[in-house]
């Protein structure tokens, strides 16, 4: 299934049915009157965030949504039926906006969260609801009250407590293989990642959170350069955000800054929030080296660096718990390092 985050789709609430003139004409009935029924209520257009979606795909193949027409009408006070309305189901944390893609109209954050997009018409008035003592016989009827249409755009922002970071190669889609299910493609050539990938990690039996992994950014994304930063959005809702650097290139200091100045450039908020940075490919480095590479790097940062393995597992489960405390605000505690009772020595046989 291809991954679509944006689409522009048409949508157009129904019509109310018209009102109906008519007259009793029953046989053997001394006095007749006015017996027309009103029109139906034309369809309305809802939007609904549902579960099971991640895309908005289906919103490709089909970008206008018409609701039916309120039925008409008919003689013996009979109303128009009311028609069916349309629903349109999209991933959670979907927003919806106007047709400027800058005034939100609703933001699905929330499965099972519904809005009303476009409201359907009412019917009309049959010529049964004019009658009076002195119209008797009203040939008067009202047409139903017009749909509403518009364009919208919907925006998708995937629900993630991490958001993953780093220039092309830093090995965030590794990380995110090794801590999770997820199965995002790998290889040794920039641009891997052409779009976000999602995993669930779960460290205990009540801790678990989601990380979305963003196709890497590169000097001018803001302005377009790359894969630009259309998947940013995707990161706005992030709880706190892993910084991945290679430790094995020359100036990981610069490749930082750079991450951070397209952060910055696209939202302030996104560069303000709670931020883990990590030197990743650790087994392809000498200590020596890892040491000299956390140096430079904690030359230009407030905060301290962690040297990670994603292959080999190295300082994985500590990073997973320091996030885990910013998503649920739970410390939990090192499992490899909790101490032992005083003069224990263990089992042996």
């Amino acid at each position: 299934m291809k991954f679509l985050d944006q689409c522009k789709i048409y949508i157009k609430s129904g019509h109310g049915g018209d009102g109906c003139v008519s007259f009793r004409r029953e046989a053997f009935v001394e006095f007749g009157g006015p017996d027309g029924g009103d029109g139906g209520k034309g369809g309305d257009v809802w939007v609904e965030a549902v579960e099971g979606l991640n895309t908005l795909i289906d919103y490709r193949y089909k970008q206008h949504f018409k609701a039916a027409r309120g039925g008409h009408g008919m003689g013996k006070n009979r109303t128009g039926a009311d028609s069916e309305d349309v629903v349109l189901q999209v991933p959670v944390g979907t927003e919806i906006l106007e047709d400027d893609r800058e005034t939100l109209i609703a933001d699905l954050d929330e499965v099972g969260k519904r809005v009303l997009l476009a409201e359907g018409g009412s019917g009309g008035w049959g010529n049964t609801r004019f009658k009076s003592s002195v119209n008797q016989a009203p040939r008067r009827y009202n047409p139903g009250l017009p749909g509403e249409e518009r364009w919208i755009w919907m925006q998708l922002k995937l629900i993630a407590d991490v958001g993953l970071v780093g220039l092309p190669n830093a090995g965030k889609s590794t990380f995110l293989s090794s801590v999770s299910a997820a199965k995002p493609k790998i290889a040794d050539y920039p641009f891997t990642t052409l779009v976000p990938n999602l995993g669930v990690v779960d460290i205990g039996p009540s801790t678990r959170f989601v990380i979305a992994d963003i196709p890497g950014l590169i000097e001018g994304a803001s302005e377009g350069a790359g894969l630009g930063d259309r998947f940013l959005a995707h990161v706005e809702r992030c709880k706190a955000l892993l910084h991945l650097v290679d430790a094995t290139q020359d100036d990981p200091d610069q490749a930082y800054l750079m991450i951070r100045k397209e952060l910055e450039a696209y939202a302030e908020h996104l560069a303000d929030k709670p931020e883990i940075i990590a030197l990743t490919k650790a087994d392809a480095l000498l200590d020596e080296q890892l040491e000299e590479s956390k140096a430079t790097l904690e030359k230009v940062t407030d905060k301290p660096v962690h040297i990670i393995s994603s292959v080999a597992g190295r300082n994985v489960k500590p990073i997973l718990r320091m996030l885990a405390r910013h998503v649920t605000g739970e410390v939990l505690e090192d499992e490899d390092d909790e101490p032992t009772e005083a003069g224990s020595e263990g089992w042996t046989p």
